[in-house]
């Protein structure tokens, strides 16, 4: 009973769950943040092994940009450390200050890659399906290499005045008191990066799969009315097979797009509220900074539930293990 006394005395816990005691809900974070933490690091891992392990992976040029979220969620579940060792120790020898600071920049930092990332994949899609006969001299790996280093050197420098006291750069369900108390938000800094990152990533991304599905669709109707024109034309047979590939692959990435925007919605509007002095809620803030925190988790969910080559290659993984032991 000591030791979880020293939780709530070192640790900001959200408050106003009723009759629940600080103690209790001490306790619930921890769980949550735990294995989190785990699931985090277990299923990135696992994406990484599969890709080098499923070369029919690497037949898409967004597998570049699906490996960079896989590395930039590994590193959040890593970070996702700092507040587990310090839950389940009771450290109190830690600057908080420094602590807190670094952790919610690197934070953020991998997110806006996840986020770059998402936005990317979308304008590649777009151009595969828009421009197929002169996509392999638009999308060339060296391009890609250098849009990924412009993509991690960006969110670096976008989320840098936090250190320069302009405001907080993001991070909320603060583990540390200080975070919480001393570390405020700035309403200025919060409509910065909205209008740097937010938005920028989420219009890209609903214009290129507004006109993705248009197109498909577009030509799935082509692709009709040539079959009930001419019903024993092969040739149709062959566009379609051509065209399917790409418009299942761009649905597998829709999914993990929508399922980030969904996950990450209440806690970008709870910024939003928090930065401008209408809503403070702890355990609110709490709850919308793991939640948004666990999509690192659900890439990995959707990407083997969705991806047969995917799937493939994490049973030729999982069979290699097992002969292996």
């Amino acid at each position: 009973s000591s030791s979880v006394m020293n939780i709530s005395e070192h640790l900001s816990c959200p408050l106003g769950f009723g009759h629940y005691s600080a103690v209790d809900i001490c306790i619930l974070e921890t769980v949550v943040i735990v294995l989190l933490t785990f699931l985090i690091i277990a299923g990135n891992l696992t994406v990484i092994f599969v890709f080098h392990c499923a070369p029919l992976l690497h037949h898409y040029t967004t597998s570049y940009f699906i490996q960079t979220m896989a590395y930039a969620d590994l590193f959040v579940g890593v970070s996702c450390l700092v507040p587990t060792l310090s839950l389940l120790h009771y450290s109190t020898g830690v600057h908080e200050s420094l602590t807190c600071q670094v952790f919610g920049y690197i934070i953020s930092v991998l997110k806006s890659v996840s986020m770059a990332c998402l936005a990317c994949i979308s304008v590649d899609r777009y151009l595969a399906i828009t421009k197929p006969l002169s996509y392999n001299q638009l999308v060339t790996p060296c391009r890609l290499r250098l849009c990924i280093s412009l993509i991690w050197i960006y969110s670096c420098l976008i989320f840098l005045p936090s250190f320069f006291g302009w405001g907080k750069p993001g991070y909320h369900g603060d583990i540390f008191e200080w975070c919480a108390t001393s570390w405020l938000t700035n309403a200025y800094f919060t409509g910065f990066i909205v209008c740097l990152l937010y938005a920028p990533a989420a219009f890209v991304i609903c214009f290129t799969y507004f006109h993705i599905f248009k197109i498909c669709r577009q030509h799935t109707k082509e692709i009709s009315d040539r079959r009930a024109r001419f019903p024993n034309q092969e040739g149709d047979a062959a566009g379609e097979s051509g065209h399917s590939p790409d418009r299942r692959y761009a649905m597998v990435l829709f999914r993990i797009t929508s399922v980030f925007y969904v996950l990450w919605l209440p806690y970008i509007i709870y910024f939003l509220l928090e930065s401008s002095r209408v809503l403070e809620n702890p355990a609110l803030s709490f709850l919308t900074t793991w939640l948004a925190i666990s999509n690192s988790f659900c890439n990995c969910v959707i990407y083997s539930l969705s991806n047969s080559v995917f799937r493939l290659g994490l049973r030729r993984l999982s069979e290699t293990i097992c002969s292996s032991c």
